[in-house]
């Protein structure tokens, strides 16, 4: 014999007709935590952040990076095709 019961509910009616708590409370608070903290941690990914913790680590690195980008970048560097300064 082979019986099938369908029944048409919500997951919240079916988690009271089971006596289960209801969770949404709680879910709620844990992912406004969760949301503080993601846009708390989204400022450190932003350039200006990531500048401030890198030069904040080492002093010496904004040397560095001012080196690095003079010699990607030197001043007053003729072409000398066109003559353009």
């Amino acid at each position: 014999m082979k019986v099938t019961v369908e029944i048409d509910c919500t997951p919240l009616e079916a988690r009271q007709f089971f006596g289960l708590p209801d969770v949404q409370p709680m879910q709620e608070l844990v992912m406004a935590e969760v949301e503080r903290k993601v846009l708390a941690q989204m400022e450190t990914f932003s350039p200006d952040g990531l500048m401030r913790a890198w030069f904040a680590a080492m002093p010496q690195n904004a040397e560095w990076f001012r080196d690095m980008f003079g010699g990607l970048f030197p001043q007053g560097r003729s072409d000398s095709k066109g003559g353009n300064p």
